[in-house]
Formats: C-alpha cells, structure tokens, sequence
C-alpha cells in the first residue's frame, strides 16, 4: 500500500510504504532510487498486526523506482504502485510518481 501526504508548498510529498503481514519475512527494507538502491537504509518497522511500514520524504515531480528486499535476499514488488518499469535483471521494479 502507498500513501501520498503532500506538503503544504507542495514541493515535497511524505510517502508511506506498507507490506502485508502475508509477505513472510523476517526483515524487510525499502530500496529505491531515492536512496541509491541501499539495502540498509531505509529499514521497514514491524507493526503490531504484522505488517511493515516506513514513510519517507520526496520530490514532487519525480517518479522513482523501488523494490522491497526481504531478508536481505528476496526482491518484491508493491502491489499498489503507480506503474511497473523493466530493469537490468529481467524481472520489473515498482514506480511511484510524485
């Protein structure tokens, strides 16, 4: 799931990114454009109904790929995202247009 809060000015949008409990992992974090694709630097926190959740600051104006990198090993999609783009490994990342 995203949400999409924009700021006042509207220059800058808070963005939150939630995973489902069903998504089965230990660990989960968002990687992105946004962050040069850092496995570490955006980690999701665990809710109290399992599910993960992390809200970031962007751009307005921009798109930005990202994936979910669960246990540091597998890749997911968001379900909800803005569109689907082709990458480099043959498989697609996640789009959201701010």
């Amino acid at each position: 799931m995203l949400k999409k809060n924009y700021s006042k000015t509207g220059t800058t949008c808070r963005v939150t990114f939630k995973l489902p409990a069903e998504v089965d992992a230990e660990t989960v974090h968002l990687c992105g454009e946004f962050n040069a694709w850092s496995p570490t630097e955006n980690p999701m926190k665990q809710l109290k109904d399992g599910s993960y959740s992390v809200t970031i600051s962007l751009e307005r104006g921009q798109s930005y790929r990202f994936r979910y990198l669960l246990d540091g090993q597998r890749w997911e999609n968001d379900w909800d995202a803005d569109a689907y783009v082709a990458n480099q490994y043959g498989s697609e990342d996640s789009l959201i247009t701010i």
